[in-house]
């Protein structure tokens, strides 16, 4: 579907600034959103996070190569310095199986454990069932947001292999 929309509105699917690189960044930034509201323990604007002596404190540009090219991402950051985020870690530069990534998150209807089970596995990211839960909320709400979008047809174009 998404595909088919964006050749028909003149979308590059690939390369700089292309669809696969923009869903990618969606993607890893609504999964860090949801690690950091598991580890705060309240969402974002949420009452209950004043005065609970750590809270978020806006976030910090990061490069990663992944399997589409290089994506920049926003890494959330919080007051205490405690938030240690397992989809993407501090310091690492390198993220390849974001497909399968994508893929285990959205497809099959994966339980929150064998998703789980599927991020230790090929990332070695110790993500319990609620952190998978809230992150799981956050990029379904954050593709729906993206799919939604109006499209800048100036921008973009369709590159087409014959």
């Amino acid at each position: 579907m998404l595909v088919e929309r964006a050749r028909s509105e003149g979308l590059q699917l690939t390369g700089q600034g292309g669809l696969l690189q923009q869903l990618t960044k969606r993607v890893l930034e609504s999964a860090l959103e949801g690690e950091i509201t598991d580890h705060l323990g309240y969402e974002r604007h949420d009452a209950v996070g004043r005065g609970s002596g750590n809270s978020r404190n806006g976030s910090r540009a990061k490069t990663v190569l992944t399997d589409v090219g290089p994506v920049e991402v926003k890494v959330p950051r919080d007051t205490a310095g405690s938030f240690e985020p397992q989809i993407v870690k501090k310091r690492q530069r390198r993220l390849t199986g974001i497909d399968e990534m994508v893929l285990s998150l959205s497809a099959k209807g994966l339980t929150h454990g064998e998703i789980s089970a599927h991020l230790a596995e090929v990332y070695g990211a110790e993500v319990s069932k609620q952190t998978v839960s809230t992150i799981t909320d956050q990029v379904m709400e954050g593709m729906a947001e993206w799919q939604n979008r109006p499209l800048d047809r100036g921008r973009f174009r369709v590159m087409v292999a014959n």
